[in-house]
């Protein structure tokens, strides 16, 4: 079995449609410039407040990927 080491980066995804879509804008744009990303821990979950409505999701998350 092959041993793996990570590298674990802090992001922090927004929408305004949900916070499954915060997760996955932060992943598809680190996507751009990170290989090898494997998994994702959510740390924080947060919004934003207009007209007593929520208009936007906020998630801050550790990403972890492979160095190869």
């Amino acid at each position: 079995m092959e041993d793996h080491v990570y590298k674990v980066v802090r992001l922090v995804g927004s929408s305004e449609t949900g916070v499954e879509d915060a997760i996955q804008n932060a992943i598809t744009k680190a996507s751009a410039s990170i290989r090898n990303m494997r998994w994702f821990e959510v740390i924080e979950t947060r919004g934003h407040i207009e007209n007593n409505r929520v208009k936007h999701y906020q998630v801050t998350l550790s990403v972890g990927f492979k160095i190869e």
